[in-house]
């Protein structure tokens, strides 16, 4: 039977319950070609974390707040279209991490264990981070699911979109929201500098083998739930940090399939 109270459990289902969502939503990031703005807003975790402790509340309300605020900056730099994006985003991105550096650096009250934000403690989820993950996960899937389409007529043809009747400034700042609520919900799983992974690795691996976007996304997640549950089980026979063992399986995958010939 399975105990909730046994870490390495509360470790898979956590993880699979950021695989679950990571999948979908990993998708569009593909598609889209903005795999750097998820390191963006992985990077201004930080930040969020350093704010959470500051302010004495949930870690994951902090990330949040600051991935929110980082994608309204971004998303109003872009609609202005003076700067290239990617040198919007990196400056987005050393911005909000050398702020989060700093503050940490000026917090000498707090003791915080950077190794562990940087590249994930899964194997320290409680039950009320399992309770965060599932109820924004759940969210997430919900407006995925009620804006699956409009998403895809954006991300195919953005001009065509528009002329549907379909709101495409008020859709692409809904996206740009779901990534930093999923960057937020696996700070603690991946950590910051791994996060952006589970969002594009599966997605890579799954993307030879599918025939639809439908397809391709629930490809992406079981490809990423196996990571997870592969990943963890390597980090607890050989003892090796289980954030990164999770990526590497995911790049196994990936490499995997894209090596494997392809039926002519």
């Amino acid at each position: 039977m399975m105990i909730l109270d046994d870490f390495f459990w509360r470790a898979v289902i956590a993880g699979v319950g950021v695989a679950v969502v990571a999948g979908p939503l990993g998708c569009f990031v593909v598609w889209r070609r903005m795999s750097y703005l998820g390191d963006t807003m992985a990077h201004s975790s930080l930040l969020g974390v350093a704010l959470g402790y500051y302010l004495e509340v949930n870690i994951m309300l902090g990330v949040f707040a600051v991935a929110f605020i980082v994608a309204i900056l971004l998303f109003l730099f872009q609609r202005q279209k003076q700067l290239a994006n990617d040198a919007i985003l990196s400056t987005l991105s050393h911005a909000s991490l050398a702020l989060g550096v700093l503050m940490i650096s000026l917090m000498f009250w707090v003791r915080l264990d950077l190794i562990a934000y940087l590249f994930g403690d899964i194997l320290a989820v409680s039950l009320v981070d399992l309770y965060w993950i599932y109820g924004g996960g759940f969210l997430i899937l919900l407006i995925l699911f009620v804006f699956w389409r409009p998403l895809l007529a954006i991300t195919f043809d953005h001009e065509l979109a528009q002329a549907e009747g379909i709101h495409v400034v008020k859709v692409e700042l809904l996206f740009m929201l779901l990534i930093a609520v999923v960057i937020a919900l696996s700070i603690k799983i991946i950590g910051i500098l791994l996060v952006t992974s589970l969002l594009i690795i599966p997605v890579s691996a799954a993307r030879r083998f599918s025939k639809t976007p439908e397809q391709m996304a629930l490809l992406a997640t079981l490809i990423g739930m196996v990571s997870v549950g592969l990943g963890l089980s390597a980090s607890l026979q050989i003892d090796t940090p289980s954030g990164p063992s999770i990526v590497i399986v995911a790049v196994m995958f990936f490499f995997a399939a894209n090596i494997l010939p392809q039926k002519k």
